[in-house]
């Protein structure tokens, strides 16, 4: 493990926090300008919109809108800062940007156009404002990828980390977030060791992952050291002694950082709600209230309907490909469980030799590279392009695009009286792919927290959040990493 200069370290720390936001807001503004240019030249100076019947003599002068483009450029920026989008510390993906960058565009074109329609004058386009809420989605989310991946090249080189310690006994979280964070340098942490009251049993990492002594002495380490960051990750029976870190660190700029270690922290969310006076905490709700199902359904339907349609040829050569290379059908069915236990058939392209399934009890749940699939069965599987027969499931009803996957219906007897809430993934449509599997929990990982993810998503759900798991889906996917 390499050793920093405290001071050194701090300081090269603090340059990437001014560095980042700088250069969000930098290209942000850039973005912001350049589709307000390449609006108008579409609009006014491009053949486009000739064969419509308008005139590009017509065009007003682009000093009018350069200048009401410092108006939108500053309420832009407000907006995004509003959003709290220019962190000191961009270690997000792109994908959980999306949403947020759309959102913010939208409001700032309604600003925009309301600004517009009270001054009177100069007159601006609504083609060109159209084309601007376009170009500015797609230029800013170019821009925001280029610094992410010069915020990623430089941590990768070892540059502006952040010294961080790891706080606890949990042994399992502890090592986690240290190969984690600590192994995939681009998220911008230098892992020094951790502070434990019982030493970590023999593991793959220990050797690296050095303990620095006990949880009484970590105050002082961290104050000595210039530590920046702390996660926490105690046991439950030391949850007393994190008020006591806390508090002995008071005076010294350092975030603490906690992993839930607990399946009731993780998925679910404590509200208060008053009724006639009497404050009642409500400690578990319908996941979907009427209107959510009714929007969720619509987005469903939509999407689904426009993805067979998109990829129809990539449809029939996969079928094509399928019937020529093994013998058996095309699609393979099987019964899952859905809402409500509800049985349903579940639809996908096969992928394994034909009469596989009689070996199931033998081969196990979800097993990887299991040799009763064909050769481009493996490659399905891999870029779960196997999965979309499923979108005829989600156009029936019987699923959703977004949510738990659903299991056959021999494992979820066996697990209903095994695993604490497993039942609780039924409150809400399966998926064909989900919140677990996106986090890298498919297959033969951990069942525990593969339901962990399952619940906060259901207890966490919004149109935006499922948004946010189709775009990371679609990155696994040219990652040739499977959903299932």
């Amino acid at each position: 493990m390499s050793t920093l200069d405290p001071q050194s370290s701090s300081s090269q720390s603090h340059g990437a926090d001014l560095l980042i936001p700088f250069l969000t807001v930098l290209f942000d503004a850039i973005a912001i300008e350049s589709s307000f240019f390449i609006s108008y030249w579409i609009r006014f100076q491009s053949t486009t919109f000739e064969s419509f019947g308008f005139v590009r003599g017509d065009a007003p002068p682009l000093s009018g809108y350069m200048e009401g483009s410092i108006f939108v450029v500053v309420v832009w920026l407000l907006l995004f800062n509003a959003r709290k989008m220019y962190r000191t510390r961009r270690s997000v993906n792109l994908s959980d940007e999306a949403v947020a960058i759309v959102k913010v565009v939208s409001l700032g074109m309604l600003i925009v156009m309301s600004a517009a329609f009270f001054y009177r004058e100069f007159s601006y386009s609504r083609v060109v404002f159209g084309f601007l809420w376009i170009f500015s989605i797609l230029f800013l989310m170019t821009g925001r990828g280029i610094v992410q991946w010069i915020e990623r090249r430089l941590y990768r080189k070892g540059k502006h980390l952040k010294r961080a310690v790891i706080i606890g006994s949990a042994e399992k979280t502890s090592t986690n977030v240290f190969q984690k964070l600590h192994h995939h340098r681009s998220f911008g942490f230098q892992i020094l060791g951790h502070f434990a009251d019982h030493p970590l049993t023999a593991n793959p990492v220990q050797s690296e992952f050095r303990c620095l002594g006990s949880l009484e002495e970590s105050p002082e380490y961290i104050k000595n050291k210039k530590v920046e960051t702390v996660f926490i990750a105690v046991a439950e029976t030391e949850h007393h002694r994190l008020f006591e870190i806390i508090g002995e660190c008071e005076g010294i700029n350092v975030e603490f950082l906690m992993v839930p270690d607990m399946l009731e922290l993780l998925t679910n969310q404590v509200r208060v709600e008053e009724l006639e006076g009497i404050p009642f905490l409500k400690l578990k709700s319908i996941p979907l209230t009427l209107w959510g199902r009714v929007t969720k359904r619509t987005f469903d339907i939509f999407i689904a309907a426009a993805s067979l349609l998109l990829l129809s040829p990539l449809w029939i050569s996969l079928m094509a490909l399928i019937k020529l290379t093994s013998r058996g059908p095309v699609i393979f069915k099987q019964k899952r469980i859905g809402l409500d236990e509800r049985e349903f058939t579940m639809y996908k392209f096969r992928s394994m030799r034909l009469g596989s399934e009689q070996f199931d009890d033998r081969a196990g749940l979800g097993i990887s590279k299991d040799p009763r699939r064909t050769f481009l069965g493996s490659i399905l599987r891999k870029t779960s392009l196997d999965e979309l027969p499923q979108l005829f499931n989600v156009l029936r009803g019987d699923m959703s695009l977004v949510g738990p996957r659903p299991e056959r219906t021999r494992y979820v007897e066996e697990f209903r009286t095994k695993v604490p809430k497993y039942l609780d993934r039924h409150r809400m449509k399966t998926g064909v792919t989900g919140w677990a599997q996106v986090n890298g929990l498919r297959g033969d990982t951990s069942l525990d927290e593969r339901i962990k993810y399952d619940l906060y998503y259901i207890e966490n759900w919004s149109l935006a959040f499922d948004i946010k798991i189709l775009l990371r889906t679609i990155r696994a996917s040219f990652a040739t990493k499977g959903v299932d």
